[in-house]
């Protein structure tokens, strides 16, 4: 009798684990879901995809503020800007380049010390209305070859002045094509240029999401 209590019992403990892990993975399971239907949740790119260059130069004093205003150089953007960058770089990297970050979303806190440096809605977006990059749908980027060289854009980053738009036309061919091909694919996967600045990509459908203050933590 002793004997089939003790297989009772081992059946029973079995079974509860079983039962323990089948519900771990379905609350995994529903996690993944949830992130993937909510496609305004902020993500770090590094997590989904490593085909990316970055260059975070707000994390560094090597910008027009001559400061650095974020305490690590993280690439943070809601999921959907996400989804619809690495859909532009699976095109650029069939071409032999690969897309190189400067700037990805900035928590709105930033945006304020960035305006207590430069109080110029000519070269900061003034915080009281927020940008797209304090919503997470702006990116300022720039093309590289597969060797990590980057492509001439006729300016650096953040250079402010007319040689930096779109619109301005007395550049070498090589720029100018340059500068296409990299608008071409950008409103190829929904993106939307701006004209003064050639590096400047707002997603189409991020224009209307809320302002955010999300912060990310740096790793040591």
């Amino acid at each position: 009798m002793k004997f089939f209590l003790i297989i009772y019992s081992l059946v029973l403990f079995v079974l509860s684990i079983g039962s323990c892990m089948g519900q771990e993975l379905n609350h995994k399971t529903i996690g993944k879901k949830a992130l993937l239907q909510n496609d305004t949740a902020f993500v770090n790119i590094k997590a989904f995809s490593k085909d990316f260059v970055y260059d975070m130069k707000y994390a560094t004093n090597d910008n027009f503020l001559k400061e650095k205003v974020y305490n690590c150089g993280e690439c943070l953007l809601r999921l959907k800007t996400v989804n619809a960058i690495i859909k532009a770089n699976t095109v650029f990297i069939k071409k032999g380049y690969r897309i190189k970050f400067f700037d990805c979303y900035r928590p709105l806190d930033i945006q304020k010390k960035m305006w207590s440096i430069v109080s110029n809605p000519k070269y900061v977006a003034d915080p009281a209305k927020g940008s797209i990059h304090n919503r997470g749908g702006a990116v300022d980027i720039t093309l590289v070859d597969l060797e990590g060289n980057e492509v001439d854009m006729g300016t650096t980053f953040d250079f402010f002045g007319e040689k930096a738009s779109h619109n301005y036309m007395m550049l070498s061919k090589e720029v100018i094509e340059n500068r296409k091909l990299l608008k071409k694919i950008m409103e190829g996967a929904g993106f939307v240029s701006f004209d003064s600045e050639w590096w400047h990509y707002n997603l189409k459908t991020a224009l209307k999401d809320k302002v955010s203050n999300t912060k990310w933590d740096c790793v040591e």
